[in-house]
């Protein structure tokens, strides 16, 4: 089904260049001191990889999610590139102050692209946090115009002392449609990972209408969420989650970690489910000018409209994107795109289809460049299995029709 090289590393090319990405730079070993109006502060910067976010970055580093922002000048989006260096503030060993008054929740109206992760990463809350603020469901769902109440950082963080309770028996939970397992969590008061295990799912987390599950109560979730470090959020999902092979060919250690954490953050934040991810394909392609058809059959073959999906070339959500095909899409659009946003990764998917058929022959040979590469297709042709990938979208676009 998803093809590791979905718009592939051909596109080298055409996207922008970009600094070590991908290759599993840390932290800078310089650490500079930032001047400041308040007590004295230490900075360290930080190189981004290739796929990270600010709040991967800040999940690895003792900053929060708002201080990253602040320190590099951040627009509301957060967006960071890979080989951009940052600088991540850090606290120095002085008397710290005394904390101020938490600050009350905001109120934020839902326009074009926002999605409750999305949100919880710009105003530092959380994903779990705006659900229950709010009433939301488990999909998590919310429309262009809706109000939303976003709970102050500190009503967040309320939720992460370690629970001293006994665990909580299980629940039985039969599958309904549009539910995935990150929805349930969120709903159960458990994590995905606890679901997964509990019912021997397999790393995509797929389930189906009709299932029955077996969800952990919170206790035992509690088990796996103490002592939030980096190192163990990073490595934990790497030997779970992705592996390292796709067709035969291995993919480098700093790829495939790049791939877990995203398959992880997306399993996290819960993400909307495969009829959502179908209309929301079909409608940004009739927006940008695309066949419907098309971008459905290509989103179908990927990922079968799943954006958890994570490939270990790590190709990223329902159109498979990888970060640097990523970049090139953001070139074409003239904006920052986040591939694990399902609106700006379907944009992403749909803007390279919609420049691969404006300077290809013909449809076909557009298909296979969302495959193959478009660089590989001129160089090579096609290979076999990319005919057989051409088939099954021209099949599929009659489907779609």
């Amino acid at each position: 089904m998803t093809h590791a090289a979905a718009p592939c590393a051909d596109l080298t090319s055409i996207r922008r260049r970009r600094t070590a990405g991908g290759t599993g730079m840390g932290l800078a070993l310089a650490v500079a001191s930032v001047a400041g109006t308040g007590t004295a502060a230490h900075a360290e910067d930080y190189t981004v990889k290739e796929g990270e976010t600010v709040s991967h970055i800040a999940l690895r580093t003792s900053a929060s999610v708002s201080q990253i922002v602040a320190a590099n000048g951040l627009d509301q989006r957060a967006f960071v590139r890979a080989g951009q260096t940052l600088t991540i503030p850090t606290p120095t060993s002085s008397a710290t102050p005394a904390a101020p008054a938490a600050p009350s929740a905001t109120s934020h109206t839902v326009v074009r692209g926002d999605t409750v992760s999305a949100l919880a990463t710009r105003f530092g809350t959380t994903t779990e946090a705006i659900v229950a603020a709010n009433g939301l469901d488990s999909t998590a769902l919310i429309r262009i115009g809706q109000d939303l109440t976003i709970p102050a950082p500190g009503a967040a963080s309320t939720s992460t002392a370690p629970a001293t309770t006994s665990t909580t028996s299980s629940t039985q939970h039969t599958v309904a449609r549009g539910e995935t397992v990150s929805g349930l969590a969120t709903r159960y008061g458990t994590t995905t990972a606890a679901i997964v295990a509990a019912n021997g799912l397999d790393s995509t987390a797929l389930i189906r209408i009709g299932q029955d599950l077996t969800v952990p109560g919170p206790g035992a979730a509690s088990t796996t969420a103490a002592a939030p470090t980096s190192s163990a959020a990073s490595t934990a999902p790497s030997t779970t989650l992705v592996g390292n092979t796709f067709l035969g060919r291995t993919y480098p250690a700093a790829t495939v970690a790049s791939a877990n954490e995203n398959k992880a953050t997306l399993l996290s934040v819960g993400v909307p489910s495969t009829t959502e991810m179908q209309a929301l394909v079909a409608r940004t392609a009739r927006d940008m000018g695309v066949d419907p058809a098309l971008a459905q059959a290509i989103s179908f073959q990927e990922s079968g409209f799943n954006h958890t999906s994570v490939s270990p070339a790590n190709a990223i959500g329902a159109m498979q994107v990888i970060p640097s095909s990523g970049d090139w899409a953001s070139d074409l659009v003239g904006r920052e795109l986040n591939l694990l946003d399902p609106q700006d990764n379907v944009v992403a998917g749909v803007a390279i289809l919609r420049q691969l058929v404006s300077t290809s022959p013909d449809l076909g040979t557009a298909i296979a460049s969302y495959y193959q590469g478009q660089a590989g297709v001129r160089k090579h042709g096609m290979y076999p299995d990319t005919r057989r990938y051409v088939a099954n979208v021209q099949t599929l676009m009659s489907r779609f029709a």
